[in-house]
Order: structure tokens, then C-alpha cells, then sequence
């Protein structure tokens, strides 16, 4: 993927104990964030070292205040870190500059929102294209029609959000994400206001973008969630507690309760 910077600027991997060379999308070494207030300040992370391959579902897990949020946002390039250093897909942005950001944004990083944000004037297709678009997909319309239908909203293309139900307006807002083709997709607490039913199917789609190679990120304060990751990233106090696989081990999508 052809992102800003020199050679230099870029690494096309790690090598592993075996001495094989692993991609890394996301990259994160000794960072903290620190925000400033008129009385007093607050650490929202700190010193959070955590290195992510090309491919797999990982959960950052924690209670609000806990520093998820941060650091997605951190992640995803709409933040930058008090300390330490943050690159993606071997770009170092920790200091960049906005239009840096905004490039890597755009040809790595896609958001899946807790509020949905999709646009209210635009139909449900609209919408999807949007994020086509943006990334400068070829065949943007095929790519549309193709990714709609493949969460189950081809009949529901022409419908605006306020005709939609939540769990259709977060399948669009997945939909957005998977049409940009971006390597990483962030989604934040993406089953926060959706029933059982309707937040197993959104995890089932976000499982199989993970199968399809995508590095795919769900933040949430729920456990249960937890036990369908590749890996679990706990945050408490703004600090890792826990980086592993879920306790008690991984189970299918459709074994969740909650």
C-alpha cells in the first residue's frame, strides 16, 4: 500500500523467534497521552507498547475512563501521543502533520462509530460510496453494490438512516468501512445499542473481516465480546493489564450472551 513517506520512513516487518518476517499494521511504543486542563491535568494512557500483525480480531476491553477510546483514536490517526511513538502500515505519524494523517486515514485506517455517523441526506448506497470514494477505489459502484449486499442490505440501498433500524444503520456504517479497503478497521463499542441477535450478526461480519485479512480492532466494556478475539487488549488506569487470548480460551460468535 502506497502511503506517504520515504523508505525511511517505513518497515516491512518484524522478525518472530522462528526468524520469519511478520507484517505490522499498527505499532505503538512507549506511548502516553496526557490532557491539560486549567486545574488540573489527566493521563489517559501511559506508556502503552503494543505491536499488531497483518491479520486477526483483537478487543480492547476496559470500563469507561479506562483509556479505549484514547487509544483508538490514537490508532486511527485523530489524536496524536504525548510521548512514545505511533506508526501504521510502516508510516511513522506520531508527529505528522494533519494532511499526513489525513492521508494515512485515508489509504489505511476505516471507522466503524458507536453513533453510526452516517450521512442523513445520503440513501443507505450514498452513503457506502462515500467511503469508496474517498479511498479512490476502482469500480467504487460494483465495490457499493457488492459489499451492501454482502451485509444483507441490497433491498435496503435506497432507504435513508432515519428509515433504517439501528442494526441496519450499523450494518451501513460497516459496510462504509469495508468499501474503503482499508488493511485496518477500528470499531468502536459497534454493539453498545444493538440486541443479542442484532450484535452477533455485526461481530459474525467483523469475524469474517478479520478471515478476509483485515486488522480488525472492537473496542467495548463487555467481557462476553471478548471471548471471540484472536487477542485481548485490557486497559485499567490507561495501561495494558492484560495482552493475550481470552481467558478461558476462544469460542464461535454464535456462543455469545449478553
Amino acid at each position: 500500500m502506497a502511503l506517504p513517506g520515504g523508505p525511511a520512513d517505513r518497515e516491512t516487518g518484524s522478525a518472530d523467534e522462528t526468524g520469519t518476517a511478520e507484517a505490522v499494521r499498527i505499532d505503538l511504543v512507549g506511548v502516553g497521552k496526557r490532557y491539560d486542563g486549567a486545574a488540573t491535568g489527566v493521563t489517559a494512557l501511559a506508556d502503552v507498547t503494543l505491536r499488531v500483525g497483518a491479520r486477526g480480531l483483537l478487543v480492547i476491553l476496559g470500563p469507561s475512563g479506562c483509556g479505549k477510546t484514547t487509544l483508538l483514536n490514537l490508532i486511527g490517526t485523530l489524536d496524536t501521543p504525548t510521548t512514545g511513538t505511533v506508526r501504521l502500515d510502516g508510516v511513522d505519524v506520531t508527529r505528522a502533520s494533519r494532511r499526513t494523517r489525513r492521508e494515512v486515514r485515508r489509504r489505511a485506517v476505516s471507522f466503524v462509530f458507536q453513533s453510526f455517523n452516517l450521512f442523513p441526506a445520503l440513501t443507505a448506497r450514498e452513503n457506502v460510496r462515500f467511503g469508496a470514494d474517498v479511498a479512490g477505489r476502482d469500480r467504487a459502484g460494483e465495490v457499493t453494490d457488492e459489499v451492501l449486499a454482502g451485509v444483507g442490505l441490497a433491498e435496503r440501498a435506497a432507504h435513508f438512516p432515519h428509515q433504517l433500524s439501528g442494526g441496519e444503520q450499523q450494518r451501513v456504517a460497516i459496510a462504509r468501512a469495508i468499501a474503503t479497503g482499508n488493511p485496518i478497521l477500528l470499531a468502536d463499542e459497534p454493539t453498545g445499542e444493538l440486541d443479542v441477535t442484532t450484535g452477533v450478526r455485526i461481530l459474525e461480519l467483523l469475524r469474517d473481516q478479520s478471515a478476509q485479512g483485515r486488522t480488525v480492532l472492537v473496542v467495548t466494556h463487555n467481557r462476553e465480546i471478548a471471548r471471540i478475539a484472536d487477542r485481548v487488549i485490557e486497559l485499567s488506569g490507561g495501561r495494558i493489564v492484560h495482552d493475550g487470548p481470552p481467558p478461558g480460551g476462544q469460542v464461535p460468535v454464535a456462543e455469545l450472551r449478553w
